[in-house]
């Protein structure tokens, strides 16, 4: 290195790549000798980085986390996957109240702006827009709440709020639950906790909530029903307590080729029968909405199975009829 200035940015990099770093490794590594790396590293300290000596057979160095946040350095996949990020929550995709999303229009500007042309040019080829479909704009979630019930999550601590309308005003008594998990679905923010009185697994809408504090004592994590937490959320929201697979699924062979039919599948299988027809597998919450989803394609189709789905098409039927004679 033949600047101190990109000499410490070098050292700052090396540091943020793993925890522990034997000072004769680093001199090394920057071609210089372990006295210079000494003083780059009270360099760095004085920009305030917390930076722990520790000791051993060589000694070394560790960047710890601090007080107030310093400068960062980030290298090229980084920071576009950074500026993409702050791109999707400034665009409200985040779900979050309207602070965050200011914040983050505020940092996405700030990164923006000293960029290198070269990344500036990959990120305008990226162009991000956030396609909300009318009528499906979840409220936002209040960012103190979010943390709050974060906390807990992180903390195993017992919580208790308020539960009602989107803000979490109820005048029911508190519900109380073991914090589990903080997820999203669509765009959403959900808590999955057990509850105490209920005595079963709950999933609450983050928007609704309102914690009240104190928080209650800590808890030992219980076993979630089939131990993921992403196969749990699916299943919930699909109506089925048997895991992610929906509740009802039937088999049919469309009068589509292959490829034609593709498109429309979504989470559902769909195999080649020959040149000019498809056998399907699909799932939904119900038999008399899968057989009215199966419609979409267009086609002639003969139930394979089950004969639940046949007498849904039957009563489809009916009820078709009947609207077309109305």
């Amino acid at each position: 290195m033949t600047t101190t200035s990109g000499r410490l940015l070098a050292l700052l990099s090396l540091l943020q790549t793993r925890r522990d770093w034997p000072g004769g490794v680093l001199a090394e590594r920057l071609d210089v000798s372990p006295r210079t790396v000494r003083r780059d590293i009270d360099r760095l300290r004085e920009l305030g980085y917390r930076i722990a000596t520790f000791k051993g057979p060589e000694g070394g160095y560790r960047l710890e986390a601090g007080s107030e946040l310093p400068p960062l350095l980030f290298d090229d996949d980084q920071a576009v996957a950074l500026t993409v990020a702050l791109q999707l929550v400034a665009t409200n995709a985040s779900g979050l109240d309207e602070e965050v999303d200011e914040a983050a229009l505020r940092a996405l500007g700030s990164v923006r702006q000293v960029l290198p042309a070269r990344l500036r040019h990959r990120l305008d080829a990226l162009p991000v827009d956030v396609v909300v479909p009318p009528g499906s704009t979840a409220p936002p979630v209040d960012r103190d709440s979010l943390l709050a019930v974060g906390a807990a999550v992180r903390g195993r601590e017992v919580l208790r709020f308020g539960y009602g309308d989107s803000g979490g005003t109820s005048d029911a008594a508190p519900r109380r639950v073991e914090p589990h998990h903080l997820v999203t679905w669509r765009g959403r923010w959900y808590l999955v906790a057990w509850d105490l009185d209920r005595d079963d697994w709950r999933t609450f809408r983050a928007d609704r909530i309102s914690p009240r504090v104190p928080t209650g004592p800590r808890f030992t994590p219980r076993e979630l029903p089939g131990g993921d937490v992403a196969a749990f959320v699916t299943a919930r929201f699909r109506g089925s307590d048997e895991g992610p697979r929906w509740p009802c699924t039937g088999v049919v062979v469309v009068d589509l080729p292959l490829a034609d039919a593709r498109p429309y599948v979504g989470d559902g299988v769909a195999v080649e029968v020959d040149a000019t027809r498809t056998r399907l597998t699909q799932g939904s919450w119900s038999w008399a909405a899968l057989a009215a989803s199966l419609c979409r394609f267009d086609a002639d189709l003969e139930v394979v199975e089950p004969v639940e789905l046949r007498e849904a098409f039957a009563v489809l039927a009916r009820r078709s009829g009947a609207a077309a004679r109305s």
